[in-house]
């Protein structure tokens, strides 16, 4: 278990969103699917990588993009013209990655809901105790995985949830020495 947020997470919503985002990464947005997550670098005009991460579709027009470098700047200079805004909400929205062979037995001792079916780079919305989430079976660690989206204000009663959780398991606490020998 280990606390990735402080990566930085944008809300990018509006009519023209997936068309701003085809524009500024190197995957087709447009054919994602509502609850489906991508993984992408971004180029700039001359097709220099800028950065990666992911980008979730939540849906139709509206869609989660988490980097670890900030880019609300040069993604708000791409969306000129565009019916779209953009919105930082690296503050507000907090993320705990469980990672590991043991993640989805942890999770679904207390998931309310169907976290067992959820699909390879795909998000979901949940309660874990109570505390409204959003689930995304994505990771560093190449292992079974999984990214807990959750308000800033909850981010640590949902730690103290999950390491609860975990104690049947063995489950370690990380920082991000750790997120870096992971990747």
């Amino acid at each position: 278990l280990f606390d990735v947020s402080p990566l930085y997470k944008y809300l990018v919503t509006g009519r023209d969103a997936a068309r701003l985002l085809d524009h500024v990464v190197t995957r087709n947005v447009g054919k994602a699917k509502v609850g489906q997550v991508l993984y992408t670098p971004w180029c700039d005009a001359r097709g220099k990588v800028l950065d990666d991460g992911t980008i979730a579709r939540l849906d139709e027009t509206t869609f989660r993009l988490t980097s670890a470098e900030p880019n609300l700047r040069w993604i708000r200079q791409n969306s000129h013209g565009l019916e779209v805004a953009v919105e930082d909400l690296s503050e507000t929205l907090a993320a705990l990655a469980l990672q590991g062979p043991t993640s989805r037995e942890i999770l679904k001792a207390c998931v309310e809901g169907d976290v067992a079916g959820l699909k390879y780079f795909r998000v979901m919305q949940a309660r874990i105790r109570g505390i409204a989430v959003e689930i995304s079976r994505t990771g560093y660690t190449g292992d079974l995985g999984y990214e807990i989206w959750v308000d800033a204000s909850q981010a640590e009663a949902l730690w103290d949830v999950l390491m609860q959780a975990g104690r049947a398991y063995d489950i370690t606490p990380a920082g991000m020495i750790a997120l870096d020998v992971a990747r």
